[in-house]
């Protein structure tokens, strides 16, 4: 206990944690769709790019974040384009740009006049840091996330729609490409969000393995959505605290423990789905057992009774 009142001493540490709370929120809001839709890895893509943003802040003497957030934007965005258009070599367009966005944001920041002044090493965007997380930066998280968590929750029907059918979405009237564009823009805000506590290169595991581990105990997409977001808090929480205890980066404490809950999890999901096995249910509800089983198409925006 004296430990914990120690931690919370220091405005630091609360700084840390209430930028924890709000990524560890949504990071897995945002992440639920993009297993769902078989893009587990569009969050490491612009992180990579995401550098490029950092280095045009440093080099500019500005807010690293809010550049971060503008390149990433339009990074998500060329990214569903060329995803939309469905064009065979789009796969070395997108490796064009993830590399190219992190040779760029690199050889950025080695011009910079000075990181001292405007947020930190180059460490800690890559792997997170506690002590980066200043007042500005924490007003910034709050405000983005505030956005990204209103967004993913409050379209989540349409969401789920789009990521189950997107031909049957068109057909009952669902701005699809709109929504699309949208939630990529979400993903790029999701990832400038998270870049102070996770860091740029494991951004994209707080928005999938909660999911993931989620996945394994629940049915409903509502359940899992919830909670994926309750590990997403508890897991970054937790991975703060670690980081501060043990000195060691942010980022890797907080993935570290999020795959130990996914091992766990995939420990009790085996009996629990026996247990399941033997008590049907009815075919109402939304089912997703996993990544690559998705519910019926019949009616995906009546099968989400998300509202329920």
């Amino acid at each position: 206990m004296t430990g914990l009142t120690d931690m919370l001493s220091y405005d630091f540490m609360q700084r840390a944690l209430l930028a924890a709370l709000l990524v560890g929120i949504t990071a897995p809001a945002v992440g639920i769709y993009l297993v769902q839709r078989r893009q587990a890895l569009m969050g490491d893509g612009i992180g990579h790019v995401a550098l490029t943003g950092v280095g045009l802040g440093l080099v500019f003497q500005t807010s690293p974040v809010w550049m971060a957030v503008l390149v990433c934007v339009v990074a998500a965005v060329i990214m569903e384009l060329v995803r939309s258009r469905g064009n065979q070599r789009g796969d070395i367009a997108l490796a064009m740009l993830f590399y190219g966005g992190m040779a760029c944001g690199r050889l950025l920041i080695s011009k910079a006049p000075s990181a001292s002044g405007t947020g930190g090493s180059l460490d800690s965007y890559l792997w997170g840091s506690i002590l980066a997380v200043d007042t500005g930066d924490l007003v910034t998280i709050a405000v983005l996330g505030a956005v990204v968590i209103a967004v993913t929750l409050g379209l989540r029907r349409q969401f789920f729609a789009v990521c189950q059918d997107e031909e049957f979405a068109k057909v009952t009237g669902v701005p699809v490409r709109l929504l699309n564009l949208l939630l990529a823009v979400m993903a790029a805000v999701t990832v400038t969000v998270a870049m102070r506590v996770v860091g740029l290169l494991l951004v994209s595991a707080l928005m999938v393995v909660p999911v993931a581990a989620a996945q394994l105990l629940t049915r409903s997409f509502l359940a899992t959505q919830a909670l994926a977001i309750g590990l997403g808090v508890l897991v970054s929480l937790g991975g703060v605290a670690t980081s501060y205890q043990a000195d060691v980066p942010p980022g890797s404490a907080i993935v570290l423990l999020a795959i130990a809950v996914f091992a766990v999890f995939s420990a009790l999901a085996a009996p629990l789905a026996r247990r399941r096995h033997r008590t049907p249910t009815d075919g109402a509800g939304v089912t997703i057992p996993g990544p690559a089983k998705a519910p019926s198409a019949q009616d995906p925006v009546g099968s989400a009774r998300l509202a329920q």
